[in-house]
């Protein structure tokens, strides 16, 4: 192929990849509408976006939008020994204060802000996703993978004012640009994830593998690699030297992790055995499903957490072999954080972030098990983008 034509249909993918993933963003929107005003709250969250409520605008804030909210219209403040917002990394508040300002001072230009952020990010995560994917597959492929990730049954965070969007782009940038070469960009893109989430720096060790790998044999190119390492990891050091001014000055703890400590408060306790609840979870649903389902009130959305999850970690030797050692890594670390605080909160947009999973699935030569694939994505989708917008504890 010419290679003015190969640019030609590079453009051509990257605008279709994008107006589909704009036209999604939209289509997710409209759908949030319809249920929001078809089926009342779960519970009252005692926020909304512009200080009245508004079905269409309302479902972009749940949950944790409150926390990011506040952190973007008045920073952080630290609570000794209780739950501060500390615990929320800053990479994407800073961005909603950032925008915010554009929209004025009314009640919900930062919630505004953050919902254009998100969108903007995930349309060029979509983009990064398909030129990595195609470092591995074929272009048709690369854009099934896009699809997949776009329909995964918690990729409506996306599109929501959560930090998801960013840390998906965040980390394939590394991802991309480590693999590569381009060590330092990849470096400062590692930097911006960790410190986009705390599970940021469970990407370290798979960037360590393809610097080792992808390095060359010449000195300096194994140095900058080590140096793009150490820049991903000055994300999640900085904000550690911010936390630990912002104790200090409170009269706290004097300590830098008391993010760590923060999390703990809200009921996280990792270290504990990653497969222990799963294999719970795996034994409540082949024995007694419908008893589990039925008499337990977290119990269906203990399970739609907990079984994404449990596909991706069965999935982790398939793309160790399909896609190499780094991807494997990466997916294990990441579910291992979660997983080893034995709570089912949150596993599901985890999940989602991991593009590994997404870009073997669509290797998958089997047209009727992609099918199959795509219409079980799509109606969970719709499950969990309802319970999200009304205010179910699905988060």
């Amino acid at each position: 192929m010419d290679p003015s034509e190969g640019e030609t249909v590079a453009r051509r993918a990257d605008v279709r990849i994008a107006l589909w993933a704009l036209a999604f963003r939209l289509f997710s929107a409209g759908l949030a509408f319809l249920v929001n005003i078809a089926f009342p709250d779960y519970q009252d969250q005692r926020f909304t976006m512009w200080g009245s409520p508004s079905p269409f605008w309302d479902a972009f804030v749940r949950f944790d939008s409150g926390w990011y909210n506040g952190i973007a219209r008045s920073g952080y403040a630290y609570v000794p020994g209780g739950r501060s917002n500390i615990a929320y990394f800053p990479v994407y508040p800073l961005l909603m204060r950032l925008v915010g300002r554009l929209f004025g001072r009314s009640a919900g230009s930062f919630y505004l802000a953050g919902i254009v952020v998100s969108w903007a990010a995930f349309i060029v995560a979509a983009l990064v996703l398909y030129r990595l994917a195609r470092l591995d597959v074929p272009a048709r492929r690369a854009e099934r993978a896009v699809l997949l990730l776009t329909i995964f049954p918690f990729a409506f965070f996306f599109g929501v004012v959560y930090s998801e969007s960013v840390f998906l782009l965040a980390t394939l940038l590394a991802f991309y640009l480590f693999r590569t070469r381009r060590w330092i960009l990849g470096g400062l893109s590692g930097a911006v994830a960790t410190a986009t989430r705390v599970n940021g720096v469970m990407m370290l060790p798979a960037l360590a593998w393809v610097a080792w790998r992808r390095a060359g044999a010449d000195r300096t190119d194994r140095a900058t690699a080590a140096f793009g390492l150490v820049l991903a990891a000055s994300g999640v050091a900085t904000y550690s030297a911010f936390v630990f001014h912002l104790t200090n000055v409170a009269g706290g703890s004097h300590n830098p992790f008391e993010w760590a400590a923060t999390i703990e408060r809200w009921g996280y306790f990792p270290g504990g055995a990653p497969w222990t609840s799963l294999a719970h979870l795996a034994g409540r649903l082949l024995t007694h499903p419908y008893a589990y389902l039925t008499g337990e009130p977290m119990a269906r959305y203990d399970v739609l957490n907990g079984v994404p999850a449990l596909v991706v970690a069965m999935s982790v030797p398939f793309v160790w072999r399909r896609l190499g050692a780094a991807y494997g890594l990466f997916m294990l670390a990441n579910l291992c954080l979660p997983l080893s605080s034995g709570q089912f909160e949150g596993l599901g947009r985890y999940c989602a972030v991991m593009f590994p999973f997404f870009i073997w699935l669509a290797s998958i030569r089997s047209r009727g098990a992609v099918t199959a694939i795509v219409v079980a994505f799509a109606m969970f989708y719709t499950l969990c983008l309802a319970l999200f917008t009304n205010v179910y504890p699905l988060f």
